[in-house]
């Protein structure tokens, strides 16, 4: 069984090594060489936002104003990824104050729905991982104009205008954006949401590629906030009917929610990683998990080991499957439950997880304290040296698939972050923010900027931040390299709930030499390949006043500057 399955991956990646020859660098999956400009940089997943994102720049705006006007237009043609019914965080470094700023800018569950109330209506066979009772406040407009008060040069009205237009005169949907409708759509077809229907089909299906998508509902609902401020959304009319929705399909979300709806301003957390201090933000969201992989790597020569060894795929699933387990215990809303932080990215913690490793055997792993989906991801800088790590979501594709009619946008589903189980520091509860997925990420050497970047995709997201970080500071790629690389997938039950024997799947794209994987499975790693699971990347690097752009390979993006 061992031999076949080797053989079907080694013919799976021979076509991505034939060609190094091919490469100036050498590198058999280098797709393109780094943009590379002075007076400012975006990078996102379309090429249309990106140029908005550019635009806005040479009309002095600042990279927030930027990178929020490329949000606002994502919302718009990749309405499955992100929008106005959803989450957003940011990591921002203010040239001014030579200080970095984190916006947790996630909504908070209906203060009106209990724990025990949801328990009895999902005992009863109501969906709670899409639906009204998965709705939670949506953060993404609050946390714009805070990021607007706090950082922009620009009117909000400005930052929307591209997009309203956009939306009103419409653009050609893109590969991907209809691969992922396609891939939706017997589902919503055999549904009986007319309301996504109506807002999304044309002719009874998604719009194809190449095809013409205008979403007026959207452009009238931007030129409300663009007039009103924030409050147009979060009180009055756009408010009265997202509540309204909710509750007459069964949830709780309230216009008092909304209402008293606000963002966060948190300082991100790091580490230090081979001399650069990488930052996350700290939970509700996941990045942490991504800075204890670093902390246990850095107790071995990953660099020495060599990119796509059997050594270095093996102590970094390892890594991960330590620190994934950490998570699922002590995560969750820190205003709901003491997080051991400071503890599990230490120095000692992280050596005493790397001693647990055995180099030769893939292993499960408890948590190491004793107890106590779909997104976009963008990043833009200016002339003035202002730099802002942005990610956005709806959770799932749609996110809750809840429309409310003539909004123009889907809200998310980020209550299906909670879990029911009792004692649980993410246990639902009434007012609380979810376990959230979506992080973004920066990087700082000797207390300035060094890159910013994030890794789109669900629990992909602190694999793929750690897998770009060994492959520029251990393996020596540069930042589009960095990104072609092949990357590794890792999925798994948790020891925690009783799979004490699963070691779970490690994926691993083509690319990696077939010498590695019969090591990883002698090692006794279950090894698997499967599509689309590998997350998209965007990032900027500053080297010497220079800033150096570089986007997904693996979708339909752009790095551009000027």
């Amino acid at each position: 069984m061992k031999s076949l399955l080797c053989i079907s991956l080694l013919i799976a990646i021979h076509t991505s090594t034939i060609y190094a020859q091919d490469r100036l660098s050498g590198k058999s999956f280098a797709t393109r060489s780094e943009v590379l400009a002075r007076n400012g940089m975006v990078a996102t997943n379309h090429p249309i936002a990106t140029q908005i994102g550019v635009a806005i720049l040479k009309q002095g705006g600042s990279a927030i104003d930027a990178a929020m006007a490329a949000n606002a237009f994502l919302g718009f043609a990749d309405p499955g990824m992100n929008g106005i019914g959803g989450d957003l965080f940011a990591i921002v470094w203010d040239a001014r104050s030579r200080k970095l700023y984190g916006l947790n800018a996630s909504g908070k569950s209906p203060a009106g729905m209990s724990y025990e109330s949801l328990k009895k209506l999902v005992a009863a066979g109501n969906q709670y991982n899409y639906g009204p009772l998965s709705v939670t406040t949506p953060g993404c407009v609050d946390g714009w104009f805070e990021l607007n008060k706090k950082f922009g040069k620009l009117t909000m009205s400005e930052i929307l205008q591209p997009t309203i237009q956009y939306a009103r005169e419409g653009v050609p949907i893109t590969a991907e954006t209809a691969d992922n409708f396609l891939a939706m759509e017997p589902f919503v077809q055999k549904s009986e949401n007319e309301n996504f229907k109506a807002q999304y089909f044309t002719n009874g299906h998604f719009p194809r590629k190449g095809d013409i998508y205008k979403n007026p509902d959207l452009a009238n609902t931007l030129e409300i906030i663009a007039r009103k401020g924030r409050d147009g959304y979060y009180k009055g009319e756009v408010a009265e009917k997202i509540a309204a929705h909710v509750k007459a399909h069964g949830g709780f979300l309230s216009t008092d929610d909304l209402a008293h709806h606000a963002s966060l301003w948190v300082d991100p957390v790091s580490v230090n990683y081979r001399g650069y201090d990488v930052w996350e933000m700290p939970p509700n969201g996941q990045g942490t998990a991504a800075l204890e992989i670093l902390s246990i790597l850095k107790n071995f020569n990953i660099a020495e080991m060599g990119f796509g060894s059997a050594a270095h795929i093996h102590h970094y699933v390892e890594a991960k499957k330590m620190a994934y387990e950490d998570m699922a215990k002590y995560y969750g809303d820190p205003e709901y439950g003491n997080i051991p932080m400071a503890e599990l990215l230490s120095d000692k913690y992280g050596a005493k997880r790397a001693a647990q490793m055995d180099p030769d055997l893939a292993k499960v792993y408890n948590p190491g304290l004793p107890s106590g989906d779909h997104t976009i991801y963008l990043t833009a800088a200016d002339k003035d040296g202002n730099m802002i790590s942005l990610i956005q979501s709806n959770s799932s594709l749609f996110g809750s698939m809840e429309v409310p009619k003539g909004l123009g946008f889907a809200l998310q589903n980020r209550g299906s972050g909670f879990i029911l189980t009792e004692g649980h520091i993410n246990v639902y509860a009434p007012g609380k923010r979810p376990f959230h997925t979506i992080i973004p990420a920066f990087v700082t050497k000797d207390g300035v900027p060094f890159m910013s970047f994030g890794v789109m995709g669900g629990d992909m997201q602190p694999q793929g931040h750690v897998q770009i970080l060994l492959n520029i500071l251990d393996f020596g790629m540069n930042l589009q390299e960095a990104g072609d690389a092949p990357r590794i997938y890792h999925r798994g039950t948790f020891a925690s709930s009783g799979h004490v024997d699963d070691v779970g799947e490690t994926y691993l794209e083509s690319g990696f030499p077939y010498e590695s994987i019969s090591l990883l499975m002698d090692k006794g790693h279950n090894i698997g390949m499967v599509k689309g699971k590998y997350g998209g990347y965007q990032a900027i690097m500053v080297k010497d006043h220079v800033y150096y752009g570089a986007s997904e390979s693996r979708k339909d993006g752009q790095a551009a500057g000027y």
